[in-house]
């Protein structure tokens, strides 16, 4: 790989933990993330006017995905309350490629080279260390965190599926986005009743900041994609576990102990086995 490719890989790592941790540190979480939608929704807008529309195979997918990220948001949400980032963040990470490869092995009789069985078996151990024993995230944290990369690991599913059925990687995303930008506020209201966002408050330009951190990395792993190898790519991505340890300890306060740190590279290393 080049160096630009490798370099949009890992900015798009720091990216997706920094936005983790925007949510992480919010006071209202469930506000936070419904108004970190507005900035994706209002960037993905105009290229509604860009591309043609869907094909009609396409819009089952569309939905399903947009629904499946609002289940992601409220999930990562619930997680969040209960967990430290540098917790949570790890083991929804984890999960979503343990999940792929699993799927992929008991569904569709995918074979596993002992590169890929070597990374179950690291991110299993990773999640597990963060999961048990002493100073163990709490129960509801790691459910709601599993839940969170099983959506994931659907959506993903999902988008790779429908894409295809688009035949416009671009006009698929913007949907999508679009889509979800109007089910999440939704689901707000039918939780709180009333969503009250005053545009003159400090709270509201630092969500929409945590927008357009996520929206940036989006961008540069797609970037990344456009110009090397997915495997690869996707492997360097998962740095953002130790990105996110680092940014919990640095920024919110979080304790860093040797034993997280090292259950946070091991599941790094699984994930980067499992995304070759």
């Amino acid at each position: 790989m080049s160096a630009i490719v490798i370099s949009l890989a890992l900015f798009a790592a720091i990216l997706h933990a920094t936005w983790n941790a925007f949510l992480r540190s919010g006071g209202d979480r469930l506000w936070t993330v419904t108004v970190m939608s507005f900035a994706s929704t209002a960037l993905a807008l105009p290229f509604l006017f860009l591309y043609p529309l869907p094909a009609p195979g396409a819009w089952l997918y569309i939905v399903l995905s947009a629904v499946l990220q609002v289940g992601y948001s409220l999930f990562l949400v619930a997680a969040y309350r209960y967990g430290d980032l540098g917790q949570v963040y790890p083991i929804v990470r984890g999960t979503v490629p343990l999940l792929v490869t699993s799927g992929g092995f008991f569904i569709t009789g995918d074979t596993l080279d002992a590169g890929r069985i070597a990374g179950v078996i690291l991110v299993a151990a990773g999640i597990m260390s963060l999961a048990l024993g002493k100073g163990r995230a709490s129960t509801s944290s790691i459910l709601f965190a599993f839940a969170t990369g099983a959506i994931i690991a659907a959506y993903a599913t999902v988008d790779s599926i429908g894409v295809h059925h688009t035949g416009q990687s671009g006009a698929y995303a913007a949907w999508v986005l679009v889509l979800y930008g109007a089910f999440l506020p939704a689901a707000f209201l039918v939780l709180r009743r009333r969503l009250i966002v005053d545009f003159r408050a400090a709270r509201t330009w630092k969500a929409l900041g945590g927008g357009l951190v996520a929206m940036i990395a989006y961008w540069a792993v797609v970037a990344a994609f456009a110009l090397g190898p997915a495997g690869p790519i996707a492997a360097l991505r998962e740095t953002s576990v130790v990105f996110a340890v680092l940014i919990g300890w640095l920024f919110l306060g979080e304790i860093l102990t040797a034993r997280r740190i090292l259950a946070c590279l091991v599941v790094t290393a699984g994930a980067i086995l499992l995304g070759h």
